[in-house]
Formats: C-alpha cells, sequence, structure tokens
C-alpha cells in the first residue's frame, strides 16, 4: 500500500469534529486540508444557533482544539456552562478555523471520493493509488467549478444533519409531503425569528426524542406559544414510555430536564399526545381560517386543522459521493460494521458505547474513515466528545503512532431510560438504551414551562 507523504490528509466538513481531527492533525505534524460545503465553517451547527446545547462547555472542547487554541491567547469557556449552538461556534469553534487558517476551505462541497483512475470495480493497482477528492467550488446561483484534490488519507466528518427522515414510518416521503414543503419544518423552531410562524397557530411535531423535546419545549414557552396557540406531538409508538427521556436518572442533567418539562406541559394540558401514529399523508385543505394541512395515519386516523409541522424524525447519512470507493457499512444502521453492534438503539444507551477508535471506524479502502455523526450512520444519541476521540485515534494512526492510536479512552453519559428508533409499539423500561434521536443533541433553557401561556388547557 503505497504511503503518499507528499499528499496531506483531507477532511470532509469543518463541524466540531471535522476541525477537531484537523488540530489532531496540526498537532502531530501531518498536513491536512479541510473542505467544507458551507460558505464559513461550522454551517451546520450555525444552522440551529438558537439552541442550546445539554453538554456542557467541558465536553464540546477537543484537547487538540484547545492546545491549538491556547498559542494564540485564546480563553476556555466557563467549563460548567451550556452554549447555544451560536456560542459554540463564537468562542470556539470560528476561532480553531481561524487558527488552522488557510488549511480550512469553505464553498467545497464534495461531490466524490475516488482511487485516481480507479472507480469502484477495478482490483488492479487500487491500493498504490491516492484518493482524489471531487468537490463542486462557487455558489449554486453563479458559475461552479469541478476540482480535484489529491489525498493519502480521507477522513468523513460530514455529520448527518443534511438528511433529515422523511415524515413517513417507512422511511420515503409519503404523498403529498413534497407538496406541503412550505408547511413542513426538519428544523428546531426559533424563538427569536419564528414567531409569525408558530405563535397562535397549530402545529404537530412528529418524532421522540431529544429533539422533539426541545421543539416541544420552545412550541409551548413564550414567544411561541401565545392565545390560539396548539401544540400536537405525534409518536409512532402505541405509548409515550421512554419518550420522555432518562429524566433524574440521566446523567446529563440538562438533557433529562427536557422530559420533565414534556412532561408538565403534557400534564398541563399544553399539549395534545398522539400516539401509535405512522403518517402515510399529508393533506392540505382550506377552510375559515385558510389553508390548512392534515396528517393521514395508516390505521385512518386524521389530524386536522393545523397550520404546519415540525418534523424531527432522525437524520441518515448522504453515502451518494462514496458510490466509488469500498465501504463495508451495517445494512439497518449505514454505520460501520464493527461500530453498528455497540451502537444499535435497540440494544445499548450512548452511555454503554465502548472506546473506539480508528480499527473501528476504518474502511476496505485504506486510509479511508467515518467519522463524527456519519459513523453512526442512522444511529441516534451521537456526543462530539465521542467523535473528539474517534478523530484523536485516527490523527494517531496516520501519523504512524499505533501505541496512542490503540490506547482509546472513553466515558460516555448514560440517559437511563430504554427505547430506541427500532421499537413500535414494546413497553419501555429504565436502563436500557438512548431514546434520544440523531444530530444534533441539544435543549432549549428558555421560560420554564411554569411560565408558559395555558390558553389552550383544553387541548
Amino acid at each position: 500500500m503505497a504511503e503518499f507523504p507528499e499528499l496531506p490528509v483531507v477532511v470532509l466538513g469543518a463541524g466540531p469534529v471535522g476541525l477537531a481531527a484537523a488540530a489532531e492533525l496540526v498537532g502531530r505534524d501531518q498536513q491536512v486540508v479541510v473542505l467544507e460545503a458551507g460558505s464559513r465553517p461550522a454551517a451546520g451547527v450555525r444552522s440551529w444557533g438558537h439552541v442550546r446545547l445539554f453538554s456542557p462547555w467541558s465536553e464540546l472542547t477537543s484537547p487538540a482544539g484547545i492546545a491549538l487554541l491556547g498559542a494564540t491567547g485564546w480563553q476556555h469557556p466557563d467549563p460548567d456552562g451550556y452554549p447555544t449552538g451560536a456560542e459554540w461556534v463564537g468562542d470556539y469553534l470560528a476561532p480553531l478555523a481561524v487558527a488552522l487558517g488557510d488549511r480550512v476551505r469553505p464553498g467545497h462541497r464534495v461531490v466524490g471520493v475516488s482511487r485516481r483512475d480507479r472507480d469502484l470495480l477495478v482490483d488492479s493497482g487500487r491500493g498504490d493509488q491516492p484518493f482524489v477528492i471531487h468537490a463542486v467550488v462557487g455558489s449554486t446561483a453563479g458559475e461552479q467549478t469541478i476540482v480535484r484534490i489529491p489525498a493519502r488519507a480521507v477522513i468523513d466528518a460530514t455529520g448527518t444533519l443534511g438528511r433529515p427522515n422523511p415524515l413517513g414510518a417507512e422511511g420515503f416521503p409519503v404523498s403529498g409531503e413534497a407538496a406541503a414543503a412550505e408547511r413542513i419544518r426538519y428544523a428546531m423552531p426559533a424563538p427569536g425569528t419564528d414567531a409569525d410562524r408558530y405563535a397562535g397557530k397549530a402545529t404537530a411535531v412528529v418524532g421522540s426524542g431529544a429533539s422533539a423535546l426541545t421543539a416541544l419545549i420552545a412550541l409551548t414557552s413564550e414567544p411561541l406559544h401565545t392565545q390560539g396557540s396548539r401544540v400536537v406531538w405525534v409518536l409512532r409508538r402505541g405509548a409515550v414510555g421512554g419518550s420522555y427521556g432518562g429524566g433524574e436518572a440521566d446523567e446529563l442533567p440538562a438533557r433529562g430536564a427536557l422530559g420533565i418539562r414534556v412532561r408538565e406541559a403534557v400534564r398541563a394540558g399544553l399539549i395534545e399526545v398522539v400516539t401509535g401514529f405512522r403518517t402515510v399523508a399529508v393533506e392540505q385543505a382550506d377552510d375559515q381560517h385558510g389553508s390548512r394541512v392534515v396528517l393521514v395515519g395508516s390505521d385512518g386516523r386524521r389530524i386536522a386543522d393545523l397550520d404546519q409541522i415540525v418534523g424531527v424524525t432522525g437524520f441518515r447519512p448522504d453515502l451518494s459521493f462514496l458510490s466509488e470507493v469500498r465501504l463495508e457499512l451495517d445494512n439497518r444502521l449505514q454505520a460501520p460494521v464493527r461500530l453498528a453492534p455497540e451502537i444499535d438503539p435497540n440494544l445499548h444507551s450512548c452511555g454503554s458505547v465502548r472506546p473506539h477508535g480508528h480499527r473501528v471506524l476504518a474502511q476496505p479502502e485504506q486510509g479511508l474513515y467515518l467519522a463524527g455523526m456519519k459513523s453512526y450512520g442512522r444511529a441516534p444519541s451521537f456526543l462530539a466528545m465521542t467523535g473528539y476521540e474517534q478523530v484523536r485515534s485516527i490523527a494517531a494512526v496516520l501519523s504512524g503512532d499505533l501505541s496512542a492510536a490503540d490506547d482509546v479512552q472513553l466515558v460516555l453519559p448514560d440517559t437511563g431510560v430504554c427505547g430506541g428508533a427500532g421499537l413500535f409499539d414494546e413497553a419501555t423500561s429504565a436502563g436500557g438504551c438512548c431514546a434520544a434521536p440523531a444530530e444534533p443533541q441539544f435543549v432549549e433553557l428558555g421560560a420554564p414551562a411554569a411560565t408558559v401561556v395555558r390558553d389552550r388547557a383544553a387541548h
């Protein structure tokens, strides 16, 4: 297998884990290039900057990132504080990108990874060729150019945020979902900018886990909850069960607080709960209040008189640009096969995932690694500290330090609940697997439930 020491390691994605990977490689005097599809680093985190994370600062900064920033006079935020996404960017991720300098290249949307002069089929001489990254440079509205960037290794840390799951329980968009696109959001409501969209309106939240709980808290708190507001929580499961999360048993207190607050809002009549509902269609209808949408279930039930829908049913990885390299992924989770048994939401919690590094994440295409949320595929409950340890191990092996690469150490906080995405109507019990959805994992710590407007108590 050729080494190509003159070529850089190319990291795909300038999010938290991609930037951490670059910092690790720089700390080991390795050449690295980071390609980011967005116009600025950490574009994904910026898109949910209004949301407060449930991990504290102490778990959101990587050791290599801290070391690189230390030389610039940067000061670590309060380790016990809980930043918003915008604060995470402004106080850490953006300064880290600046410290990495021109190694970080925004505006490079990767559309292909291959071996030089080889497609997926060709065996001959495959291992003797470097990787080639195919990236589109330029705005979507203007002229675009495809550039070819050679690499000795590739770390795919592109995450899954750009590919939300559709509303349907069968994995495909349902009838009418595309036509009602203006009425559907696959993102967290933003109290600062979304008042006109949600205040005094009827909104259905489809999904379970931390993202759904975060949305429900925002929609039952000022300023999004006002007179006339209606909030419907639509669950595929036959009972709420573990969808409230671990509560006081959660080892991340801010994450546990999510379910406690939503449970209080349900008891106060601020949230209608519809269980066992699997969406098969979205219909649009006009009434005296204007245009409305209707959710239709596979059992014939209808949730009518809705103004909009928030879809928080998880995410899935984009594997399209990896079609010409050789992958070994679990056929359900779309995660590396050696990692999949550890993160299967039917069996494990995020706290029970064993430490893992380069050996678990490596692909048959030697020198290619999936890291960060991309490594979890469709599985939920990824934490930044997991990704930081992943890329520390990968950077170590790419620099020839096998001992450090294999010395993987990680202790993750448990949720205290069981109930994964694979469950249907089964009862859930304490102490098994995470019930939180995939990226990002966060909580909006806004107005307490006791202060929300209670004008929809009948609901």
